[in-house]
């Protein structure tokens, strides 16, 4: 385990890195320290080929809570340049969990509110206890979404519920976020991140060039058209055939036994 400030990162799983956000006090929002500690822990990640999944969550009852509002409301007269110079380095910074070419798995333990259900929807899935609550509800605030919200949002539940969330602010619970396609499962409190982290292990297992390749062809809503991703698949499949990993997944297969994929 590594332990930087307001931020763990763990190794629970073979292939499986698990990020913590650590501070509770706060319900995990996202103070400057996490966010140093946020940045250094991603580009650590995107460097270790050992890393086939990485899973998110919160530390206490709270995923995340979102950003530090006490900042948010400390500058009353800054102009908007100097607002947009401090919140592009902060968007970016949290959003750089869109560079890992592994699958990214948010376990939404309790509450994900504005920027951090922005980061849950930056994952690849996204998986809740039961009881969590997930809400964007900027404009309750006054202030409009950030940290790529108004693309993120329509992405994953489409434009109607992105509407819907996006305009009253309201906060949702977890079998409604089901329901809209938020989150792809509800799963019991007791024993929420052990079984989400079983889930990751099972991520891990799978060929990882061939879950590197499908990651890249679902970013941003996968391809444009029906011919583009034709295009691609006929690269992406046959760089797969021409793998040790798909020798090894065909053996596994006849043999009826898990197969170990090495990345080759």
């Amino acid at each position: 385990m590594v332990a930087a400030s307001h931020l763990r990162v763990e190794r629970p799983a073979d292939g499986v890195a698990l990020l913590v956000l650590d501070n509770p006090d706060m319900r995990n929002a996202m103070s400057d320290e996490m966010t140093a500690s946020w940045t250094e822990a991603v580009d650590a990640l995107a460097q270790d080929r050992s890393v086939r999944a990485v899973v998110v969550t919160g530390e206490g009852s709270a995923f995340c809570s979102g950003g530090n509002t006490s900042w948010i409301a400390s500058e009353p007269d800054a102009s908007v340049d100097r607002l947009r110079t401090r919140m592009l380095p902060f968007y970016r910074s949290w959003l750089s969990i869109r560079r890992l070419e592994v699958p990214t798995i948010a376990a939404v333990n309790g509450a994900a509110i504005g920027a951090g259900l922005c980061l849950a929807l930056a994952c690849d899935l996204r998986y809740a206890a039961s009881g969590a609550k997930l809400g964007v509800p900027f404009v309750k605030l006054g202030m409009h979404a950030g940290m790529a919200g108004t693309h993120l949002l329509p992405e994953v539940v489409g434009e109607a519920h992105a509407r819907d969330l996006l305009l009253t602010g309201r906060v949702v619970e977890a079998d409604e976020a089901l329901r809209i396609g938020l989150v792809s499962r509800v799963l019991d409190p007791e024993g929420f991140l052990d079984e989400v982290l079983e889930i990751a292990a099972g991520v891990a297992a799978n060929a990882p060039i061939a879950t590197r390749l499908t990651k890249l062809a679902l970013l941003d809503g996968g391809h444009a058209d029906l011919e583009t991703a034709l295009q691609w698949e006929a690269l992406a499949q046959p760089i797969t055939l021409a793998t040790a990993d798909l020798q090894e997944g065909v053996r596994a297969s006849k043999e009826r036994r898990a197969p170990r994929f090495e990345g080759r």
